[in-house]
């Protein structure tokens, strides 16, 4: 495997996008259903093009998020609620067709603690991954 750029350059961030995207393809290849069974919730965490847009966005700004998305299908099953549900951000797009937005959290060994954004359609209550990130060690 190739080493993850570690820098804050547009260099380093781009290609840390593009390790971020192949890591989304290799999921779907895996997963043709788009789907992973998370055992907090007790339901099924579906991802989507928005999932893919919205963690690749925040994701490759740091080297640690990079690495923590590299473990999504570990993350999408084992990631745990964290708080109460919130509401979606008013004014954020991405977030209009959502009735709630729950916190969920995954220790990674080596990284940290991951940060699961799940989105819950409207309607449906779908469950959605909307963006993985990694904490800041404190």
């Amino acid at each position: 495997m190739e080493k993850i750029p570690d820098g804050i350059d547009k260099a380093s961030i781009k290609r840390r996008e593009e390790i971020i995207r192949e890591a989304y393809g290799s999921f779907f290849r895996k997963n043709p259903g788009k789907k992973v069974y998370n055992r907090d919730l007790d339901d099924y965490l579906h991802v989507r093009f928005l999932s893919v847009e919205e963690t690749t966005r925040h994701a490759a700004k740091t080297y640690r998020s990079t690495l923590a998305v590299l473990q999504l299908e570990a993350i999408l099953a084992t990631a745990r609620r964290h708080g109460k549900p919130l509401r979606p951000k008013p004014g954020v797009k991405n977030q209009a067709r959502f009735s709630e937005m729950l916190e969920m959290r995954c220790a990674l060994p080596g990284i940290g603690t991951a940060k699961l954004m799940v989105g819950v359609l409207r309607g449906s209550r779908q469950k959605l991954q909307y963006c993985i990130t990694a904490l800041d060690a404190k």
